[in-house]
Protein backbone atom coordinates (compact mmCIF):
# COMPACT_ATOMS: atom_id res chain seq x y z
CA UNK A 1 0.00 0.00 0.00
CA UNK A 2 2.86 2.34 0.77
CA UNK A 3 4.26 1.69 -2.71
CA UNK A 4 0.98 2.64 -4.36
CA UNK A 5 0.80 5.90 -2.41
CA UNK A 6 4.44 6.70 -3.24
CA UNK A 7 3.86 6.05 -6.94
CA UNK A 8 0.73 8.25 -7.00
CA UNK A 9 2.54 11.09 -5.22
CA UNK A 10 5.57 10.81 -7.53
CA UNK A 11 3.31 10.80 -10.60
CA UNK A 12 1.37 13.85 -9.38
CA UNK A 13 4.57 15.75 -8.63
CA UNK A 14 6.02 14.96 -12.07
CA UNK A 15 2.76 15.96 -13.73
CA UNK A 16 2.97 19.35 -11.98
CA UNK A 17 6.52 19.82 -13.19
CA UNK A 18 5.68 19.07 -16.77
CA UNK A 19 2.90 21.67 -16.85
CA UNK A 20 5.16 24.41 -15.51
CA UNK A 21 8.04 23.48 -17.80
CA UNK A 22 7.80 24.92 -21.26
CA UNK A 23 9.58 23.75 -24.38
CA UNK A 24 10.09 27.42 -25.28
CA UNK A 25 13.04 27.59 -22.91
CA UNK A 26 14.95 25.26 -25.23
CA UNK A 27 14.40 27.54 -28.21
CA UNK A 28 17.07 30.15 -28.79
CA UNK A 29 16.16 33.78 -29.27
CA UNK A 30 15.93 34.68 -32.97
CA UNK A 31 19.07 36.40 -34.22
CA UNK A 32 18.79 40.09 -35.07
CA UNK A 33 17.92 40.97 -38.66
CA UNK A 34 20.32 42.79 -40.96
CA UNK A 35 18.28 45.28 -42.99
CA UNK A 36 19.88 47.00 -45.99
CA UNK A 37 18.76 50.64 -46.46
CA UNK A 38 19.27 52.52 -49.75
CA UNK A 39 18.04 55.76 -51.28
CA UNK A 40 18.32 57.80 -54.44
CA UNK A 41 20.06 60.18 -53.98
CA UNK A 42 22.34 58.49 -51.43
CA UNK A 43 23.23 60.16 -48.14
CA UNK A 44 19.72 60.31 -46.67
CA UNK A 45 19.13 59.78 -42.96
CA UNK A 46 17.22 56.49 -42.66
CA UNK A 47 15.57 55.63 -39.34
CA UNK A 48 13.59 52.48 -38.56
CA UNK A 49 10.47 52.63 -36.41
CA UNK A 50 12.27 50.06 -34.21
CA UNK A 51 15.01 52.57 -33.37
CA UNK A 52 18.25 51.99 -35.31
CA UNK A 53 19.18 54.25 -38.20
CA UNK A 54 22.07 55.29 -40.47
CA UNK A 55 23.02 57.32 -43.59
CA UNK A 56 22.25 55.52 -46.84
CA UNK A 57 23.53 53.25 -48.28
CA UNK A 58 23.98 51.20 -45.12
CA UNK A 59 22.80 48.21 -43.08
CA UNK A 60 21.25 48.21 -39.63
CA UNK A 61 20.77 45.39 -37.19
CA UNK A 62 17.26 45.25 -35.72
CA UNK A 63 15.79 42.75 -33.27
CA UNK A 64 13.58 40.25 -35.10
CA UNK A 65 10.17 41.95 -34.90
CA UNK A 66 6.81 40.21 -34.68
CA UNK A 67 4.98 42.96 -36.58
CA UNK A 68 5.69 45.06 -39.69
CA UNK A 69 7.74 48.22 -39.21
CA UNK A 70 8.65 51.25 -41.32
CA UNK A 71 11.75 53.14 -42.40
CA UNK A 72 11.70 56.95 -42.68
CA UNK A 73 14.12 58.64 -45.09
CA UNK A 74 15.05 62.34 -44.84
CA UNK A 75 17.48 64.49 -46.82
CA UNK A 76 17.72 68.31 -46.93
CA UNK A 77 16.07 69.86 -50.02
CA UNK A 78 14.10 66.63 -50.62
CA UNK A 79 10.65 65.53 -49.52
CA UNK A 80 10.75 62.91 -46.72
CA UNK A 81 9.61 59.37 -47.55
CA UNK A 82 8.44 56.44 -45.44
CA UNK A 83 8.62 52.84 -46.65
CA UNK A 84 6.60 50.07 -44.90
CA UNK A 85 8.50 46.83 -44.27
CA UNK A 86 6.76 43.48 -43.84
CA UNK A 87 8.23 40.73 -41.66
CA UNK A 88 8.13 37.25 -43.14
CA UNK A 89 8.60 34.31 -40.77
CA UNK A 90 9.55 30.99 -42.33
CA UNK A 91 8.97 28.17 -39.84
CA UNK A 92 11.67 25.57 -39.83
CA UNK A 93 11.21 21.86 -40.16
CA UNK A 94 13.35 18.88 -39.17
CA UNK A 95 16.07 19.74 -41.69
CA UNK A 96 16.08 23.57 -41.62
CA UNK A 97 15.86 26.13 -38.87
CA UNK A 98 13.25 28.89 -38.71
CA UNK A 99 14.16 32.18 -40.37
CA UNK A 100 12.88 35.74 -40.46
CA UNK A 101 13.23 37.99 -43.54
CA UNK A 102 11.94 41.39 -44.60
CA UNK A 103 10.06 42.50 -47.68
CA UNK A 104 11.34 44.61 -49.40
CA UNK A 105 14.99 43.77 -49.01
CA UNK A 106 16.84 46.06 -49.50
CA UNK A 107 14.53 48.84 -48.36
CA UNK A 108 14.76 51.53 -51.06
CA UNK A 109 13.36 55.06 -51.24
CA UNK A 110 13.30 57.38 -54.28
CA UNK A 111 13.41 60.87 -52.77
CA UNK A 112 11.70 63.68 -54.71
CA UNK A 113 13.11 67.23 -54.74
CA UNK A 114 11.23 69.63 -52.51
CA UNK A 115 9.33 72.38 -54.29
CA UNK A 116 11.26 75.65 -54.23
CA UNK A 117 9.65 78.23 -51.98
CA UNK A 118 7.30 80.58 -53.81
CA UNK A 119 8.66 84.11 -54.21
CA UNK A 120 7.13 86.63 -51.87
CA UNK A 121 5.11 89.18 -53.83
CA UNK A 122 5.01 92.75 -52.64
CA UNK A 123 1.52 94.13 -52.15
CA UNK A 124 0.29 96.24 -55.08
CA UNK A 125 0.15 99.95 -54.29
CA UNK A 126 -1.81 102.26 -56.57
CA UNK A 127 0.28 104.81 -58.42
CA UNK A 128 0.08 108.40 -57.30
CA UNK A 129 -1.85 110.60 -59.77
CA UNK A 130 0.20 112.98 -61.88
CA UNK A 131 -0.07 116.68 -60.94
CA UNK A 132 -1.90 117.63 -64.21
CA UNK A 133 -4.48 114.88 -63.75
CA UNK A 134 -4.98 115.91 -60.15
CA UNK A 135 -5.64 119.55 -61.17
CA UNK A 136 -8.20 118.50 -63.80
CA UNK A 137 -9.98 116.31 -61.32
CA UNK A 138 -10.06 119.13 -58.77
CA UNK A 139 -11.53 121.73 -61.22
CA UNK A 140 -15.28 122.26 -60.70
CA UNK A 141 -17.62 121.04 -63.42
CA UNK A 142 -19.31 123.69 -65.60
CA UNK A 143 -22.48 124.90 -64.04
CA UNK A 144 -25.72 123.94 -65.77
CA UNK A 145 -28.36 126.62 -66.39
CA UNK A 146 -30.88 127.02 -63.64
CA UNK A 147 -33.82 124.68 -63.94
CA UNK A 148 -32.05 122.36 -66.37
CA UNK A 149 -32.24 118.67 -65.70
CA UNK A 150 -28.98 116.83 -65.22
CA UNK A 151 -30.35 114.14 -67.58
CA UNK A 152 -30.52 114.66 -71.34
CA UNK A 153 -33.95 115.13 -72.89
CA UNK A 154 -34.82 112.00 -74.92
CA UNK A 155 -37.18 114.02 -77.15
CA UNK A 156 -34.71 116.83 -77.82
CA UNK A 157 -34.07 116.08 -81.51
CA UNK A 158 -37.72 115.12 -82.39
CA UNK A 159 -39.46 118.52 -82.07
Amino acid sequence: MRRVIAIVLAGASLGGCSSSMSWDMFKSAPPPLQVRLESNPPGADATTSLGPGCKTPCSVSVPAPDLPFSVAFALPKYQPATVPVNVIKNPGDFTTSASVTTDPNPVFAELQPADPPKPVRKPHRPKKPKPAAAAAAAAPAEAAPAGASPFPDPNAGKR
